[in-house]
């Protein structure tokens, strides 16, 4: 693993890639890892790896040493330690305390059944007084005629329209876990990382962690979202769905079939190895 320090590298550019341990990499998972290696290396920019582990639930034993593995495997290695999310929980905290004291929190009592059909709050509850020792989730209100696009380094202008985010959304869940939009939010705004690279089926929640950053006073990355993985069906390949796990045992292909996807020039025949495929990779990336 590369254990070089930030100072030794470009300070403008800090990636990272920042996968659930939910289970192995699959096809989808090496492209994103493979375009933010690719976009940070390309400008001498750091690239680190964080393990979003926010949601004990859904972790799955084994999945930290099977995606680092396929990392090391495909030649992406990252600069310094890993990150966990599960060690940040003050600087959410701290998150929730300014976005409660702005007046922008409110407890929330709905399930499931009682959400609305955009899985907002169905009974009002930001008018009720809900007291803490009630079970309740944290819902943040959106102000929409304040919601901003942003310009996506990859895809161009993305307006954010009403229809792209609910009057609502949770940031620390019923169970008492944080929610994922604000976790991202926090760990992913300046100077900490200053550019995202990942799927465009997280354009949305870019949307609501945009929003939390403005709420929060926090200065946004540079966001790139690159086209997602689709099954033989049209459905992106996720874990959810069954997607099989990489064989690290053929990165060499694994890392050309992902070049594809991501509309790159395709390394020559001559280009026989991981680092020789990584090297023609940064070269012509664009």
């Amino acid at each position: 693993m590369n254990t070089e320090r930030y100072e030794e590298k470009n300070p403008a550019y800090r990636g990272r890639f920042a996968p659930s341990p939910t289970g192995p990499l699959h096809a989808g998972s090496l492209a994103s890892a493979l375009a933010s290696f690719l976009d940070a290396k390309s400008q001498q920019g750091t690239w680190q790896l964080r393990i979003d582990d926010i949601d004990p639930p859904r972790a799955v034993e084994g999945s930290i040493p099977a995606i680092s593995d396929a990392l090391i495997a495909h030649g992406l290695l990252w600069d310094g330690p890993i990150l966990f999310q599960s060690s940040a929980s003050a600087g959410y905290d701290s998150a929730l305390e300014r976005l409660s004291k702005a007046g922008w929190l409110f407890r929330c009592i709905c399930t499931r059944s009682t959400l609305t059909a955009r899985s907002t709050c169905g009974q009002g509850c930001a008018g009720k007084p809900i007291t803490n020792d009630t079970a309740h989730s944290l819902r943040v209100k959106v102000d929409h005629q304040r919601l901003t696009g942003f310009e996506d380094r990859f895809l161009g202008y993305q307006a954010c329209s009403p229809g792209e985010v609910p009057e609502d959304f949770i940031v620390k869940r019923r169970d008492g876990l944080y929610a994922y939009q604000l976790a991202a939010a926090v760990d992913d705004a300046r100077p900490r990382f200053t550019h995202i690279v990942r799927g465009a089926d997280l354009l949305t929640s870019t949307h609501r962690q945009r929003w939390l950053q403005d709420l929060l006073a926090l200065q946004p990355p540079s966001y790139g979202h690159v086209p997602v993985v689709l099954d033989a069906e049209g459905h992106k390949l996720s874990k959810q769905t069954g997607a099989p796990a990489l064989d690290i045992n053929q990165p060499e292909q694994n890392l050309r079939i992902s070049l594809l996807h991501l509309n790159q020039r395709p390394p020559p025949d001559s280009a026989r190895t991981v680092s020789e495929i990584l090297q023609h990779a940064l070269e012509h990336w664009k």
